[in-house]
């Protein structure tokens, strides 16, 4: 594959020097795997000073490696070597920007321990995402032959169909809301789905007081009510506050050292950095 931003990046300028034109924002919809792949930096540094509006949509949608090869993408390292030249190019820029990354539950593939440990990531992040994608099956696409037929059809050798390796797909609507429910784990309202969830995966160590842990072992109060003002969610797509984090992104600072397996697939711990501390300005 031949790597080359040349094109796309005389789009962009063009369309910056057109009479009237403000800004031109990049929201969406680029490969940062394809993007890390260059190794000429000037299509990132131009992404970063000119393109961004302060928050930028990529796509790592899973953080399993188990889950991401049936996604047919990278493993969460090159997601994660994408956050740090992200930083680092801002930095140079004295810009205040964010990552904001697009989440997957239920993917075929993913089990509960997947789904643990990419709340183990979000955790990490400091932040709850306000949407999250359950998987839904759409036609002609390799995913939703999994989910159809339970096997992985990458895996097939030559003409014969008995070589295809099955793969776990999550079906089951209480496991599905469970998965989605532990991305959005600090949202009050999936509480009783979180427990759940942790406790048949035998994972209450992640219940207590504290920054390690998802959820406290009582259900909190509601908001308003008393001793539940300062973890309250504003429902309906609003955003959570909880240890400095909130919806609106993050401002990573990652170290491949920081990676662990604790029998729940690998997460990557990081630092909210400035974008939490600020409070998301």
């Amino acid at each position: 594959l031949k790597v080359d931003h040349s094109d796309y990046l005389s789009l962009l300028r063009k369309l910056r020097a057109l009479p009237g034109v403000k800004k031109v924002f990049v929201r969406s919809g680029f490969r940062f795997d394809y993007l890390l792949a260059d190794k000429d930096r000037t299509f990132l540094r131009e992404l970063c000073q000119y393109h961004v509006s302060g928050q930028l949509r990529v796509a790592p949608e899973h953080i399993s490696d188990n889950v991401l090869s049936k996604m047919g993408k990278p493993d969460v390292s090159t997601y994660n070597a994408f956050c740090r030249e992200f930083e680092k190019m801002n930095e140079k820029l004295h810009k205040d920007q964010y990552i904001v990354p697009y989440l997957m539950s239920s993917h075929p593939g993913s089990t509960m321990k997947d789904a643990i440990a990419l709340a183990e990531y979000v955790r990490d992040l400091g932040y709850m995402p306000e949407q999250v994608q359950d998987f839904y099956p759409t036609p002609g696409t390799v995913s939703t032959c999994m989910y159809y037929t339970g096997l992985d059809p990458t895996t097939l050798r030559g003409d014969d169909p008995s070589t295809m390796k099955e793969v776990y797909v999550p079906r089951d609507p209480h496991e599905k809301a469970m998965q989605r429910a532990l991305i959005q784990y600090r949202d009050p309202k999936n509480y009783a789905l979180v427990k759940e969830a942790l406790l048949r995966e035998g994972r209450a160590d992640l219940i207590g007081y504290g920054g390690k842990f998802l959820i406290p072992p009582r259900e909190p109060k509601p908001s308003g009510g008393r001793g539940g003002g300062k973890a309250a969610a504003k429902t309906g797509g609003g955003s959570v506050k909880a240890g400095g984090g909130t919806s609106r992104g993050t401002r990573v600072s990652q170290s491949s050292g920081g990676r662990r397996s604790a029998g729940s697939g690998n997460t990557m711990k990081e630092k909210a950095g400035r974008a939490g501390r600020k409070g998301h300005r």
